[in-house]
């Protein structure tokens, strides 16, 4: 980026504070920001007139105000696709950790707790013949849908918009298109829908107490998707057998009740964390830079009301 561009870099890999954007949203052509850098409406209306462009860090976009920024004439893009099979990776690991309580052993022999080998001992669930039900069915969806087929679940989905009948033959996914239907019946739950007004809470007390008392949630999406207090509770009851997370609604903190809970895998915000992606995330935020500054519409434009 420095070779292509008069580029001030962040000298570290923490946040910008609100002041820092504010200052660097007044000095800029092109914002680059991550999904912690929170850009806000006021943040926005306040921006100089050179900004013309949010070249994101990342697939999501829940943190900017898209309206705002289409207001100002601001073009905002993102990173589609460079995340989705370390993510996939991800949450096929919590979905077959978290049932199998693989992360609880291991604390207990790191701890010199093991008394040996018992046939009651550290009881689990099996993953083979259950349903896995996908809430949200897009590139990182599918992506889990192929991995689950490998070890024997059967799978059914949940989308805005039922996927073409060879995306269904190729995931092996059966659509259903009653979500209340779908907590029900499954026997794991993985979120993976972007959050947006329509899926933040999506997943909210209601729906948490249908689902199946050996049922369990994952979720490697955004932590609005799923109301966590409620989700807290029914772990803390036995409502639901376990939880594997890797976001949280107030980051970095993590909510103490989670943290008590011994049946709930608690990962950092690390579902795109690999060499590869973080590289392949930064080629796409150069390219997409490239192609608006030669006049053309970049590829990977985010529109408002289609996230």
């Amino acid at each position: 980026m420095a070779e292509l561009f008069d580029t001030v870099l962040c000298a570290n890999d923490a946040p910008m504070s609100r002041s820092d954007l504010a200052a660097a949203m007044a000095a800029c052509d092109v914002l680059v920001p991550t999904v912690t850098d929170i850009i806000d409406a006021e943040l926005l209306e306040n921006a100089s007139d050179r900004l013309q462009m949010i070249a994101n860090f990342g697939n999501g976009v829940d943190h900017i105000d898209l309206h705002s920024a289409r207001k100002k004439g601001i073009i905002v893009t993102n990173t589609p696709g460079v995340l989705t099979e370390d993510t996939a990776d991800m949450a096929m690991a919590l979905i077959l950790t978290t049932p199998r309580r693989f992360i609880e052993g291991d604390k207990i022999i790191r701890a010199g707790q093991w008394p040996g080998w018992s046939p009651c001992f550290m009881l689990g669930r099996r993953i083979g013949g259950k349903q896995l039900g996908i809430v949200g069915m897009g590139r990182i969806g599918q992506a889990i849908a192929r991995r689950a087929r490998a070890f024997g679940l059967s799978v059914a989905y949940h989308n805005r918009h039922r996927l073409p009948t060879s995306a269904e033959a190729e995931t092996g996914a059966i659509w259903c298109d009653d979500i209340d239907q779908l907590m029900a019946e499954s026997d794991i739950i993985s979120l993976n829908c972007p959050l947006n007004n329509d899926s933040r809470r999506m997943i909210d007390a209601r729906r948490i107490a249908m689902m199946k008392p050996t049922a369990f949630l994952i979720n490697t999406a955004r932590a609005e998707i799923c109301d966590e207090q409620a989700l807290a509770e029914a772990l803390e009851k036995g409502r639901i057998a376990g939880a594997g997370l890797d976001v949280y609604s107030d980051e970095p903190n993590v909510n103490p009740r989670l943290l008590a809970l011994p049946n709930v895998v608690l990962l950092p915000h690390m579902g795109s964390a690999t060499h590869e992606a973080r590289e392949a995330t930064g080629d796409k935020v150069i390219a997409n830079i490239r192609t608006w500054v030669d006049g053309h519409r970049p590829k990977d434009q985010v529109l408002e009301g289609l996230i």
